[in-house]
């Protein structure tokens, strides 16, 4: 028999904390965003602005894997080296307003979340910056010294390399980004599970799926048609999902029931 005092606690417990979700009009949501918008330019902007001042080590780090293969930068355009300092400038900048972004992006979901979900700003500003510079490192590290001595030294040691600026930028940015943003899929898991989207069970239902999309990743990215190359690709992303499961199981709103159940 249910007891009918238990049963108005918990009631009041769930008015309580649906109350702490504010309403707000679609009009006050555009503008939320608007705000949050203008106020992460501006932290870019200021990132931007104390990156140039070093854009010189800046091109260094970006110049060292091609040192490596005693390979100088050519460029075909006057505006081309002027370009490459303003873009390493503007990755270093939103790299080091990140922390400040991404709470403007806490700032604009907080008000969907219940006060007990809001502890989680901490760790989630820590997991993504740590995740997106773990990303971003393993390709600087790994990936790409990898791919410009598979791509300049074997496959085409017959020929006289000369890479411009623009296409190696292009190239340098499209690995160390496309990595850093991919190793961000447990932070995309933990949201879809805090909202319940996705559970543990559908992750780990479709993982089959979950591993031919990291190959095919993995596959794109790879500079071997190797297997085993390929699977050293694969392997962190495929960690990273297996990580989000168990991020999933730990916020989804249905292990929280259950363990109001059980009390």
């Amino acid at each position: 028999m249910v007891d009918p005092g238990d049963a108005i606690t918990k009631a009041r417990k769930a008015v309580t904390e649906r109350a702490e979700l504010p309403g707000m009009s679609l009009m006050e949501h555009l503008e939320e965003l608007r705000k949050r918008i203008i106020h992460s330019a501006v932290y870019l902007v200021l990132g931007a602005i104390a990156a140039y001042i070093f854009h010189v080590k800046l091109y260094d780090l970006v110049q060292e894997p091609l040192d490596k293969l005693h390979i100088r930068l050519n460029y075909t355009h006057p505006m081309d080296p002027l370009n490459l300092y303003l873009q390493v400038s503007l990755i270093g900048g939103a790299i080091l307003a990140s922390p400040l972004i991404l709470y403007q992006v806490w700032l604009f979901i907080a008000p969907g979340l219940y006060q007990k979900e809001k502890r989680f700003v901490v760790p989630f500003m820590a997991a993504t910056v740590g995740l997106f510079l773990a990303g971003a490192a393993f390709g600087y590290f790994f990936v790409l010294p990898g791919a410009l001595k598979i791509l300049i030294v074997n496959f085409g040691k017959n020929f006289n390399p000369m890479v411009t600026i623009e296409e190696y930028t292009g190239f340098f940015l499209s690995i160390i980004l496309g990595l850093g943003i991919s190793f961000e899929l447990p932070i995309l898991i933990f949201f879809l599970a805090l909202f319940g989207i996705v559970s543990p069970r559908f992750l780990w239902r479709n993982i089959r799926y979950a591993i031919l999309a990291v190959f095919i990743v993995a596959a794109i990215i790879c500079p071997s048609p190797d297997v085993w190359t390929m699977c050293i690709y694969a392997v962190p992303m495929l960690s990273l999902y297996l990580i989000g499961i168990g991020v999933a199981w730990w916020v989804h709103p249905s292990r929280k029931k259950a363990k109001e159940a059980a009390r």
